[in-house]
């Protein structure tokens, strides 16, 4: 018998590849040509749920927008009455950001390479009125022949006809410009530049320029450019940075300039662009304008954004004597199942309460919705250490937040995860006869 494989339009839908708050990527292929592709697919009621609409029209616009060969590209967006599939370029190489971590630095050769890809890159998107925002080498794929690929475009500016100056603030601390901090407007070309040279910087370095546990000192460093290359930068490299990382955005060299720079120059050659159709955005309105998504957008504009809602069968995950998390884990980190906890206090109380804690634990939060990464270095000061913490809603007044190690070390991971719930005691929630148990041994030790 043969096997049924589902499709949506001319793709043939296959395995899960990724997983996030608002998506699944799942690898598919098109059976006319019999190119991979990725499916990113979306749950409009989600979307519109939690007033993303605008937001992730503008990332695939920007995205149709910027075609270029170092650029992850965006092939179409189709749509059914629940669901939302964009379709886009299949990279096989993963991100930059993990070459890094595994390999630790780069040869000049190497650094130089995808340096220059990533400003023909970066230079395009400018030329088009896209800034980035976010540039950083976790948003820099790479595909089978080793080329960059720039993607997630979902802070990217498109500024309004005649407005160049930017006001939001945003983007990975470490690698956003100092006028970015300053909340005074700023230039978004100007400001991907700064992001460029740390990236170069840590091409060759391994590691970041400006790296403090504490924000405020990290802030500073930035604002004053205080950072030193190591003794193995090559001179023209060293020269060059020192140019991008200019805390003066007015002085600070332009990709102009760093495209006539001499060591820029060495072994670069300028990629040739293809001829791309015209852009059309019909597909993208299609997907979103229906009337079914307008009633129901309307219906959320006066309601307060809230947590994703668990359904029956995550309930059931959940619930003791049926706790049937560890079938997911397939020999993953044995602690995977255990982090998550229950909280009966507000969503937004939960939140504030984990950054605060995060922060004071020595890591930097980073929040969008009611998702926070949490990130830093570990503690013994060697590698990269981040963490991902959800909050879902189970019932109105029942809370569960999810964690998960995103970057770092399994033990240093459940070091973790023990400190933080330890620090979190009062939001916590537990069953009534765990929490007497709790009452008691507490009262004993004090008697000792």
């Amino acid at each position: 018998m043969k096997k049924l494989r589902r499709k949506v339009g001319k793709y043939e839908i296959g395995r899960t590849i990724g997983e996030g708050t608002f998506a699944k990527v799942k690898f598919a292929q098109n059976t006319e040509t019999g190119e991979s592709v990725a499916m990113k697919v979306l749950d409009r009621n989600t979307i519109i749920k939690h007033k993303m609409v605008d937001q992730i029209k503008r990332e695939i616009s920007i995205m149709k927008l910027v075609r270029h060969p170092y650029v992850v590209r965006l092939h179409e967006v189709l749509a059914s009455r629940t669901k939302i599939y964009i379709i886009l370029e299949f990279i096989t190489g993963g991100e930059l950001f993990d070459k890094i971590i595994h390999h630790g630095r780069l040869s000049e050769a190497e650094s130089r390479r995808y340096f220059q890809q990533l400003i023909d890159g970066v230079d395009y998107c400018h030329s088009k009125g896209v800034y980035h925002r976010d540039l950083k080498p976790e948003n820099l794929l790479l595909d089978s022949e080793g080329n960059i690929k720039i993607s997630d475009f979902g802070l990217s500016a498109l500024p309004e006809q005649g407005v160049s100056i930017l006001r939001t603030t945003c983007g990975t601390p470490n690698y956003v410009a100092p006028e970015v901090l300053s909340h005074k407007g700023y230039n978004g070309a100007v400001a991907d530049v700064w992001s460029c040279g740390v990236i170069l910087y840590v091409l060759l370095a391994g590691y970041l320029p400006f790296d403090e546990l504490d924000l405020t000192t990290l802030y500073s460093k930035i604002e004053k450019a205080e950072f030193s290359c190591p003794p193995w930068f090559p001179v023209g490299a060293k020269s060059l940075i020192h140019r991008i990382l200019d805390p003066n955005p007015e002085t600070r060299i332009t990709i102009e300039q760093i495209r006539n720079d001499e060591w820029f120059q060495r072994g670069h050659v300028p990629v040739s662009l293809l001829e791309y159709e015209d852009v059309n955005l019909d597909d993208v309105n299609a997907a979103f304008d229906d009337a079914e998504g307008q009633t129901a957008n309307q219906q959320c504009d006066n309601e307060d954004m809230g947590p994703l809602m668990l359904n029956a069968f995550d309930l059931i995950i959940l619930s003791q004597g049926l706790n049937l998390a560890t079938m997911f884990d397939r020999g993953q980190d044995s602690v995977k199942y255990q982090t998550r906890f229950i909280s009966q206090k507000p969503a937004k109380v939960v939140l504030s309460s984990m950054e605060v804690v995060a922060q004071s634990m020595g890591f930097k939060t980073h929040i969008r919705n009611y998702k926070m990464r949490v990130e830093g270095i570990s503690a013994n000061k060697t590698s990269y250490f981040s963490v991902i913490l959800e909050i879902f809603e189970v019932a109105p007044t029942f809370y569960m937040v999810d964690i998960q190690k995103a970057a770092g070390d399994a033990g240093e991971y459940l070091k973790f995860y023990k400190n933080f719930c330890n620090n979190l005691e009062d939001i916590i929630w537990k069953p009534p006869h765990e929490a007497s148990k709790s009452r008691i041994s507490k009262t004993k030790s004090k008697r000792r």
